[in-house]
């Protein structure tokens, strides 16, 4: 029997108000998203516990057994073969690298200023926060990894690029288009009642808006740069509640959009059917 090491995982409930548990394992081979019936919100293997399963059932690309069906296993240590498999947050010193280089591309001193002052004081609780709860960087740390992906990203884009762009308003987006997460979900990946109530678009838009006009930016860039949080889904259909129309709003929503989907593609299970892709999923 296959021992698996489980990556992340979302509580959720049926339409008969029956609890289940998403989970993202993996034996080392492959990686498996299965939902596991009849386990509440407080029980159930967490991130790096081991767990096997007696009975997987997959009905076109959907795994799932039943809580009677898993086994829960230790917690890995160090020493176990499936240890590494867990992502883990960036280092600081890998933080700190491309924040450095990225302000390389800057002019304005009042707008770099911001741009130090919050690189530093998001990497501790970006490091315990997942970018989102079952999708992509859906872990401990996800919304480090994923905002990095991200900045690193636009690090390698900015030279290439054939027209003038304000590397500024990219880089501050990018560091709070995500910030409301801290504020819809736990360091667990539970839901809480700002995404319903707020949405971290807003939240994100607003705490920037806030922190900016506080330092006395212009008001018509603070409207440019609070633009590329807002439409940084890209599409109304996403949640966008508006469009990119400006260059730095368009690169910060693709640059969004490829860490999202690749990290998607590469947590999915061989010949699985992603929701959130619209397509099965093939390895190799």
């Amino acid at each position: 029997m296959k021992e698996y090491i489980v990556l992340c995982r979302a509580n959720g409930t049926t339409r008969n108000n029956s609890p289940y548990v998403q989970l993202k394992v993996t034996d080392g081979e492959q990686t498996l998203n299965i939902s596991v019936w009849d386990v509440p919100a407080h029980e159930g293997p967490g991130v790096g516990q081991l767990v096997q399963f007696l009975n997987m059932k997959d009905y076109m690309g959907k795994k799932s057994c039943g809580r009677m069906e898993m086994l829960e296993g230790v917690i890995a240590g160090e020493d176990h073969p499936l240890y590494n498999q867990i992502p883990r947050p960036i280092t600081r010193n890998v933080w700190e690298h491309t924040i450095q280089q990225l302000l390389t591309y800057c002019e304005e001193e009042n707008l770099m200023a911001v741009i130090r002052e919050f690189a530093d004081k998001l990497y501790a609780p970006y490091s315990r926060y997942p970018a989102a709860t079952s999708v992509h960087h859906a872990y401990p740390g996800g919304l480090l990894n994923h905002t990095h992906q991200m900045l690193h990203m636009l690090q390698g884009l900015y030279p290439c690029l054939p027209y003038p762009i304000k590397a500024e308003r990219c880089i501050l987006a990018i560091l709070f288009h995500d910030y409301g997460k801290l504020f819809e979900y736990n360091t667990q990946g539970d839901t809480l009642p700002e995404m319903y109530l707020l949405g971290h678009i807003y939240i994100g838009a607003h705490k920037l808006q806030n922190e900016l006009e506080k330092r006395g930016i212009d008001a018509e860039e603070t409207k440019r740069i609070v633009h590329c949080i807002l439409s940084h889904h890209g599409m109304r259909e996403y949640g966008s509640p508006v469009l990119p129309c400006i260059q730095e709003a368009s690169i910060v929503s693709y640059l969004d959009n490829i860490s999202a989907k690749t990290d998607t593609i590469d947590g999915a299970g061989e010949m699985e059917y992603v929701n959130a892709l619209g397509t099965h999923v093939i390895k190799g």
